[in-house]
């Protein structure tokens, strides 16, 4: 989401404007940060997706990038600034066993409290998420899986589903089981020129890999991994109605870690787990798959929100909510 093509898509498909700043010191770049400003109404918005992008350890640094993003979001008049940088907080269930805060995370943490910075309410990506380690080898991988999810890795092979790279030419494919899955998983997906448009303008760029699974010739299910730096996330995911006892998933989950692993990267993203570890979160089900895998889990500092005018913040936080709602 700090890439250029990132900032391209959200300027065709949202109207949102993107800027990008690169920060340097004796002539080398040490932070980049894409902003986005947007108009809504009389008022003006500014994000930073999953950035600004830089090393939190160094707090001069980072000192000297917030800065110059307040003075931005101050110049610019937008209402608020928000930043949600892919800083770790902690790893582990919050208050378990394995509970272990991350000291760069708590740090920066710290540092936008001091600054006045707020928590944002409107938490646009996901905060925790499932990490797999790929810098290990295969069989280490696969037998660090919990027993349930290597047996119905067998089981799809052995029920005949086969896995093949996707391509452009598969892009209303992929839509078409994108659209069933939303249909009967109760969430809502924008048009079919929304998800093309994205899918087509990275996998042209080489930051994007889809993979169809098959039975007998018949797609019946995908993902679509997105890819850059040291990383590589699932960030779409679908299946039709038909097939499903073959358990494709499992095998797409495979075969994606496996060619992330030979691409050269480090981290698999799981890219999504719930806030609340129990059963009310409209996450569980999902994460009850993905922890299977056996990733670690990453709480991240989430979205926090820089205001220009605290009066206008928080009028324009009590409207916001209706607005969408009535929308």
């Amino acid at each position: 989401m700090q890439t250029w093509e990132w900032g391209e898509f959200k300027r065709a498909t949202g109207g949102w404007q993107p800027q990008r700043l690169a920060f340097e010191r004796g002539g080398q770049v040490l932070a980049q940060a894409s902003l986005a400003t947007k108009r809504l109404g009389p008022l003006k918005v500014m994000v930073v997706s999953k950035g600004p992008a830089l090393e939190y350890a160094d707090r001069d640094l980072t000192l000297a990038v917030l800065l110059e993003l307040e003075q931005r979001a101050r110049s610019l008049g937008v209402v608020w600034l928000k930043i949600d940088p892919d800083v770790i907080a902690a790893t582990g269930i919050p208050n378990g066993a394995d509970d272990r805060p991350d000291k760069s995370g708590q740090a920066l943490l710290a540092l936008l409290r001091a600054r006045e910075w707020r928590f944002s309410d409107a938490q646009v990506q996901f905060r925790n998420t499932l990490r797999i380690d790929l810098r290990r080898a295969e069989d280490e991988l696969l037998a660090a899986m919990s027993g349930n999810t290597r047996r119905k890795i067998r089981v799809a092979a052995k029920k005949g589903v086969t896995i093949r790279p996707a391509t452009v030419d598969d892009l209303p494919l992929l839509y078409q089981l994108y659209h069933v899955t939303g249909q009967r998983d109760g969430f809502l997906i924008r048009p079919i020129e929304y998800y093309q448009r994205a899918w087509r303008a990275f996998m042209e760029a080489g930051l994007a890999q889809a993979f169809i699974a098959e039975y007998q010739g018949e797609a019946i299910a995908h993902v679509i991994l997105f890819h850059f730096g040291g990383k590589c996330w699932y960030f779409y995911g679908a299946s039709g109605n038909e097939e499903r006892g073959r358990m494709p998933n499992y095998a797409l989950q495979w075969a994606a870690i496996r060619w992330a692993k030979a691409q050269g990267y480090a981290t698999y993203d799981m890219w999504g787990a719930p806030d609340s570890f129990d059963e009310s979160d409209s996450l569980w089900g999902v994460y009850q798959f993905k922890r299977g895998f056996r990733g670690i889990l990453t709480r991240h500092i989430g979205a926090w929100d820089f205001a220009t005018s605290p009066l206008l913040y928080y009028t324009y936080e009590q409207l916001a909510p209706r607005l969408l709602k009535l929308m």
